[in-house]
């Protein structure tokens, strides 16, 4: 059973480790490292979104086998265009917003994690894509 961490000072180590996992989360979508991409989500994650006005459900399986059976983005020789907006921690949850333009899409989203175990997770993942 996953343990919720006690409420965490907004502290710079924190806020390091939001960042850090916000790295991981780029680099593996950027490189298609699948293995790495899912150490950044909780197993019970839900992704939502509306991709060119499609609405978009998948679970953390499903958007981890689409990224790992596509073309990766350095594969195609893309530049790494992908950025954290911002960064909110209350306690032991933070809210990420994120911003990639890769593969012909312009996304943003918005990452909802939580502190457990002793270690930041992806608990939600809703985003959008903007023509741009």
């Amino acid at each position: 059973m996953e343990r919720a961490t006690a409420a965490l000072p907004a502290s710079r180590d924190a806020y390091e480790e939001i960042f850090a996992l916000a790295d991981t989360y780029f680099q593996s979508i950027y490189t298609g490292d699948a293995a790495a991409l899912r150490s950044t989500f909780h197993p019970g994650c839900r992704l939502f979104a509306n991709v060119s006005a499609t609405p978009y459900e998948k679970s953390v399986d499903e958007y981890v086998a689409g990224v790992a059976n596509r073309k990766s983005p350095r594969e195609l020789g893309e530049p790494f265009r992908m950025q954290v907006l911002g960064a909110e921690m209350l306690a032991s949850m933070a809210l990420v917003r994120t911003h990639q333009q890769m593969l012909g899409f312009n996304y943003y989203d918005y990452l909802s994690l939580l502190h457990r175990d002793g270690r930041w997770q992806i608990v939600s993942k809703t985003f959008v894509h903007f023509e741009p």
